[in-house]
């Protein structure tokens, strides 16, 4: 029998899936232990707006289907990209 194959990707969702169905003292003999950061943590960065500004933040994130943190989140990498 054929032992299935550990995923080679760097999604998270795709990981979690695989080992949600899978042991790992199956894989024992495959496994390595790796002594670098693979993930590294985010960090929160709290900043102040004024009540009208993340009502307004809400309510652009809401039409286009996010959170308003994400929305804020994705113009800080788009401003990053482009500087």
């Amino acid at each position: 029998m054929n032992k299935p194959t550990i995923p080679q990707t760097d999604s998270i969702q795709e990981l979690a899936d695989f080992w949600d169905t899978h042991d790992l003292t199956d894989f024992e003999d495959r496994l390595e232990e790796v002594k670098t950061t693979v993930f590294e943590p985010e960090t929160v960065v709290p900043i102040r707006l004024q009540a009208k500004e993340i009502a307004a933040l809400k309510k652009l994130a809401k039409t286009k289907g996010i959170e308003y943190k994400d929305l804020i989140k994705e113009w800080v990498i788009e401003k990053l990209c482009t500087a």
